[in-house]
């Protein structure tokens, strides 16, 4: 059986003009800002007159642990959303948008795959409406901007050795993790040791995304810190005096996209922080606006719900006001097979043992969601290897912890193929089922709350942190920063932080290597194992097969 590729099928598309799936939404023409055709930005004076809507419902998609079997998140988000179309429902889409290090990489787009996608794929793949660049760019001003500082007299009087603040690139480049800059001479500024972190864990990305507006995200931008005095007080973003220029670069970035699917259904496409080493999850703006304007949107968070979908909820919906009404994990029929032990070459032969045996990977998911308080349905991402006693191992197991799983086709198949897990989610979503509530409180202190996430999430033993860690994060609890929520940089492919460890692991310790203070974005970045914060390129990374081909398009991006 042969099959289009991704980008043959996007290609095909019969899109509409932006102006018209604007119109779906009931967002003028005068409040579209197009880039071409089909793509625009909705106008920052359009957000803010629709903030006094009733709010529709919220749909958090989330997954099992990424497996190189494939889970297929944001395709199911986006089948989803054209399936809740499908049967009558007015729905909108919201996702993050693709960084380059990953397309150049391994991972891949990130515009959803099969009959289940977003587009334009490639625009979005790459460019899209320059707000990763934006990103960057106000990011690295602030950098020249502090060592300008320090040229010029250091009147703020920075401890050079304590100058936090990276520099960023959008780009897998392990090269750059650890640098020395100002090398060459006096005109050149003084040596000091830094390095580069990819631009979405970059804490500008996370201020965008976590913003309620322009003023908002000046004020933010304002507050981070970064770089300290020999006497060890602060020195904030508002000190140096870039935040005003960096809301500048920052101000067409700051509103959100709009796309639509296969089937001209509205998406927002809007930030992309990851969510193995920052928060995961796309704007509060797009998906605020979004429930302004449609009965039902479906977001999703990154990676497994360990990762995207505890900070969804701890994060995100702690500092937006949110409370998503009903959470879809997403499983394959493969990814519990190699959950289960089989090799990646074997997935094609049926082994209901193996899918019973990896299960448990998908029931610690389920168990962890349903703890916040939010009812949970399986979706199975159908692929065509999939046998009818493998499937039935999968819906029995989830039947056994009290959720339903239902099979879905929307990769080949397109909204049609996810219209009876559209319906599923209109029922719980208005059901009054959900209850919300964050896994910790607030005034918890910020040690404990690590703990929270480690013991209750990954079901660790312990939290292996040295003295110079827990005295850095008192240090911060008694500079009024103890009721921020804390973000877990974590290895994606585990519930521990060895990425091979695969399955519902316990009796692990997850080690903690170093801690950040997001004092802008208002979270406490704690990073464990052996994650990178800049990521590197594989033996042969993606990169090496993308070309423009004879005909003038790009060939070899997916």
């Amino acid at each position: 059986m042969t099959f289009k590729t991704d980008i043959q099928i996007a290609r095909e598309a019969n899109k509409k003009p932006i102006q018209e799936i604007g119109a779906i939404l009931g967002i003028e023409s005068a409040d579209l800002i197009p880039y071409g055709h089909d793509k625009a930005k909705v106008s920052s004076r359009f957000v803010e007159e629709v903030k006094s809507r009733k709010n529709g419902k919220l749909i958090l998609v989330t997954a099992i642990n990424p497996t190189p079997a494939g889970e297929g998140k944001t395709t199911t988000t986006v089948g989803l959303g054209d399936g809740l179309n499908r049967i009558g429902q007015k729905a909108a889409i919201c996702i993050r948008e693709a960084s380059l290090g990953p397309n150049f990489g391994m991972k891949g787009g990130a515009a959803g795959g099969g009959y289940a996608q977003i587009v334009p794929m490639e625009d979005m793949n790459l460019h899209f409406t320059g707000d990763f660049h934006a990103i960057t760019s106000a990011h690295n001003l602030l950098s020249a901007m502090i060592d300008n500082h320090i040229y010029w007299g250091n009147e703020l009087e920075i401890d050079e050795r304590r100058v936090s603040w990276r520099r960023v690139l959008d780009m897998n480049d392990r090269a750059l993790r650890d640098t020395v800059t100002s090398l060459g001479g006096v005109s050149n500024g003084f040596p000091r040791q830094t390095g580069f972190d990819i631009t979405v864990a970059s804490e500008v990305m996370a201020i965008l995304c976590l913003a309620n507006d322009i003023d908002d995200l000046q004020e933010r931008l304002g507050s981070m810190i970064v770089a300290y005095r020999r006497d060890r007080t602060p020195i904030y973003c508002r000190d140096i005096k870039a935040d005003g220029a960096m809301t500048v670069l920052l101000k067409d970035a700051m509103q959100p996209n709009l796309v639509q699917t296969l089937e001209n259904n509205p998406a927002f496409v809007h930030g992309g922080p990851f969510a193995n080493i920052a928060h995961g999850c796309n704007s509060v703006v797009a998906t605020t606006t979004a429930l302004k304007l449609a009965d039902y949107v479906v977001t999703e968070a990154g990676f497994g719900a360990d990762l995207g979908a505890e900070k969804f909820m701890n994060i995100k919906c702690r500092k937006a006001g949110l409370a998503p009404d009903v959470v879809v994990v997403v499983a394959t029929v493969r990814a519990m097979k190699m959950n289960g032990g089989v090799a990646k070459a074997d997935l094609g032969a049926e082994n209901v043992a193996a899918v019973e045996k990896g299960c448990p990977n998908l029931g610690r998911h389920i168990a962890n969601v349903k703890s916040f308080g939010v009812p949970v349905v399986v979706a199975i991402n159908h692929f065509v290897t999939d046998t009818e006693a493998e499937i039935q191992a999968v819906k029995d197991y989830v039947a056994e912890q009290g959720a339903e799983a239902i099979l879905s086709t929307h990769w080949a198949d397109g909204g049609k193929g996810a219209e009876a897990l559209a319906h599923k989610v209109v029922q719980l979503a208005n059901s009054g089922a959900a209850h919300f509530a964050p896994l910790y409180p607030d005034d918890m202190p910020l040690f404990q709350k690590v703990e929270t996430i480690a013991k209750r999430i990954y079901h660790a033993d312990e939290v292996l942190a040295d003295k110079k860690i827990r005295d850095q994060l008192r240090e911060w609890e008694d500079a009024g920063y103890s009721n921020l929520p804390v973000c877990m940089a974590k290895t994606q492919y585990s519930f521990s932080t060895d990425p091979n460890l695969r399955g519902a692991p316990t009796g692990h310790s997850v080690p903690i290597r170093e801690v950040r203070l997001s004092a802008g974005a208002g979270f406490v970045v704690v990073i464990c194992g052996e994650i990178m914060t800049m990521p590197g390129l594989p033996r042969v990374p993606s990169a090496e097969n993308i070309r423009i081909g004879d005909n003038g398009q790009v060939e070899g991006l997916f």
